[in-house]
Parts: structure tokens; sequence; C-alpha cells
């Protein structure tokens, strides 16, 4: 098992990365879906009880992605949010992170939990639901274009492997379609049955690897 997997997706060079992001070298452009900041805060408003420190980790682990790719733009393809921003615990580490990176851009495609996106003020690019490079259309539900290979996010990808108790996330990657690994930690996945033609590459513990599944 490796911590990159180096594909060709519409002819372009891109590396899937074992810490559940897309880097296009060319584009100096590091592609995450589903980061969901905030997710803890909107459950235990709620009244469920979960542990602090999801928004960290997933900063922390972004911290290294750019640092190991030295990308100069990281690319949300949507539900960037979880839920509203007033008086959540993680936006004042957001805050020091986007600090941090102010040379970064960040530019978010709006996914189907950020109707509170545009007015966060989190010191991003907000971009509507869908932006084109070439051949390629990046927007965050998975629906297949007739011209453009799509990359996207939304389903949160896994996979489930004989002998392994859990399903593991990872890139679902099928002809004109690459699907992405939910980024946050604190997300569950959608188990895929992968088709003819398909492959996956599943993310487990800090490695990742090519699993060939599709049914003819």
């Amino acid at each position: 098992m490796a911590e990159r997997i180096e594909v060709d997706i519409a002819g372009e060079r891109m590396h899937l990365l074992a810490d559940r992001a897309l880097f296009w070298p060319a584009r100096g452009r590091l592609l995450i879906a589903d980061l969901h900041l905030g997710k803890g805060d909107v459950f235990r408003a709620a009244g469920i009880a979960l542990p602090s420190g999801g928004t960290a980790h997933d900063l922390a682990r972004l911290d290294r992605l750019t640092a190991a790719t030295g990308a100069d733009e990281l690319w949300v393809l949507g539900d960037l949010l979880h839920g509203a921003t007033d008086h959540a615990r993680w936006r004042e580490g957001w805050d020091r992170w986007r600090d941090a990176h102010a040379g970064l851009r960040i530019a978010a495609l709006r996914g189907n939990h950020d109707r509170h996106r545009d007015a966060a003020g989190l010191q991003i690019e907000a971009l509507g639901e869908s932006m084109a490079d070439g051949d390629i259309l990046m927007r965050h539900d998975p629906c297949p274009d007739p011209s453009r290979h799509v990359i996207a996010g939304h389903l949160h990808p896994a996979l489930r492997l004989p002998g392994v108790r859990r399903a593991l996330p990872g890139f679902w990657l099928r002809p004109g379609l690459t699907v992405l690994p939910a980024f946050s930690a604190f997300t569950g996945g959608q188990i895929v049955e992968p088709g003819a033609g398909d492959c996956f590459a599943v993310c487990v513990d800090g490695h990742i690897a090519m699993v060939r599944t599709g049914r003819g």
C-alpha cells in the first residue's frame, strides 16, 4: 500500500491521496469534498453527546496535505459547512487556520449543506454549483455530464471488502465520473457497488490501495 496513487483523469495526471484528497499537479490544486465544518456542533446542539476536536483534526490533516503537495489552491467540492456558523465553537479554529494560510486560494462549490456558506465570512471564494476546467467539470452532485469528466463528492463512497469488518472510504472511479471520499473524519460512508469498468481506491490508516472490483 502507498500514500498516493497516480491516475489519469480526462488526460490529466492526478494523485489520489491516502488522506482522502485529490491533487491536480498541473493546477497546483488540492481537491476535497464534504468537509462538513461544524458537524459536531450541530449534533451536540441537538443533544447528542459527541467529543469535540473533529474540526481541529480535519484542519491538521489539511495542514499536512498542503505542505506535502505544495498546493497553491484548495477547492472544496461542496458541503464545506454542515450547518449555521453562529456561536459555533469551530469558528475560532477555522479563523486561525485561514489566517495562517492567507496565501492559499480557497474556493468552495455549493453543496446541499451549504445554505449558510455565503454569509459565513470564511475568507473563501464562494462558487456556484459547478465549475468547468478544460475537459473536467467539478461539482458536488455526482451527476454525469455528456461532454466532460465529472469530479464530485456528496456520496461519501465506501467499499466493503471480504474479511474486513468495516467498510472503507475511498475514491470511486467510473467512466466519466470520479467520486471523492468524504474528507471529514466524522462522516459516515455510503457503501457502493462498483460496476463493470469501475475501480475503487480504498483509504485506510494513512495508506491507499486500488481494488478492481467491477463486475462484467
